[in-house]
């Protein structure tokens, strides 16, 4: 008996060993199994790891991984018209039985009537004013609501799903591949960053203290024993171009690493990512996928590309081909 259970015991302890080895010879899971195999997915792992070594030159210590996004183009569908100006030429129309003046007043009116419709057909200035009025006069809290219950209830018309779900699946790894290595990841906007903040903890991970975007000057306001700081009818920032890199700064307090926008409007972005000599990596979405997506770029007004393929090679950066790297779109 004492010679059967010796047996048993050392079976067991030989099955346990065979059972250890195959679990450090099995391969690690794909962090990014929506990316095809390729330059681009290499060159994204590749710096992951070398600044997450430290043994490695380009080790970066985890409170300097800082990381920055776009999000119009570069997280979620961008394409025909911004979410955003959606939600505002809305507001408009929900607005309007309060204003029977704006039937007869400029940009509201082709609002109202539906003779324009995308943000393409207004001029700056007009565009700003359409901003000012659906913003403004509100909480953050009060906005964010508004915005919140818009995007429950409004689809993209050609997926046919809400805008919330027509996030890009190959970023979410990302983001996901990144917060997991002790990067902190940052979302800078162009639009405005409380509409942003009103999904993305949800949609994408990131806290609302997390986002960087266009904003309007605040006011403190006391009535009796109750306090709020409502948005003034005046625009603080428009958080694009330049402006990204100074906002940056402002808010976050030192340079990314990691930057990845999508248009000509992210390229201070990039730069501010990638020079004086250091390691960061900088990439650009190519919308070039008309099947699954949208292609465009050099002649778009919406997410123009043209500027940022002309220097990319010059300043190292990845152009992320949506076609040819990614398996998966939505």
């Amino acid at each position: 008996m004492i010679s059967i259970a010796i047996a048993s015991i050392f079976i067991l302890l030989v099955a346990m060993a065979v059972d250890e080895n195959e679990e450090k010879s099995a391969p690690a899971a794909d962090p990014l199994p929506s990316w095809n195999e390729g330059s681009t997915k290499d060159a994204i792992m590749d710096f992951v790891t070398n600044t997450t070594n430290e043994s490695h030159p380009d080790y970066v210590p985890a409170e300097e991984r800082i990381a920055t996004f776009d999000n119009d183009g570069t997280l979620w569908c961008e394409y025909p018209d911004y979410v955003q100006s959606l939600f505002m030429f809305d507001r408009i129309r929900e607005m309007a039985a309060e204003h029977p003046e704006w039937n007869d007043t400029e940009p509201f009116r082709s609002i109202i009537s539906g003779e324009r419709s995308y943000s393409t057909n207004f001029t700056v200035n007009e565009s700003l004013q359409i901003y000012v009025t659906t913003s403004s006069n509100l909480t953050a809290d009060e906005y964010m609501s508004l915005a919140g219950e818009w995007l429950n209830s409004t689809q993209h018309l050609r997926f046919g799903q809400p805008y919330t779900k027509c996030v890009y699946k190959p970023m979410l790894e990302l983001l996901s591949y990144l917060q997991s290595q002790g990067f902190k990841v940052y979302i800078v906007t162009g639009g405005d960053e409380d509409f942003v903040r009103s999904f993305s903890e949800e949609v994408y991970g990131i806290p609302p203290e997390q986002v960087i975007g266009s904003a309007f000057k605040l006011q403190f306001v006391e009535n009796n024993s109750s306090v709020s700081v409502v948005k003034l009818p005046q625009i603080l920032v428009m958080d694009d171009g330049p402006e990204k890199a100074k906002e940056i700064q402002q808010n976050i307090g030192m340079r990314p690493i990691f930057a990845y926008g999508n248009s000509n409007g992210d390229i201070a972005m990039l730069q501010f990512a990638t020079s004086d000599s250091r390691h960061g990596l900088g990439l650009l979405n190519h919308h070039d996928d008309p099947v699954r997506e949208y292609a465009y770029d050099r002649q778009s007004p919406i997410g123009r590309l043209d500027e940022g393929l002309d220097i990319a090679g010059e300043w190292g950066w990845q152009i992320v081909s949506m076609k040819d790297d990614w398996k998966e779109i939505f």
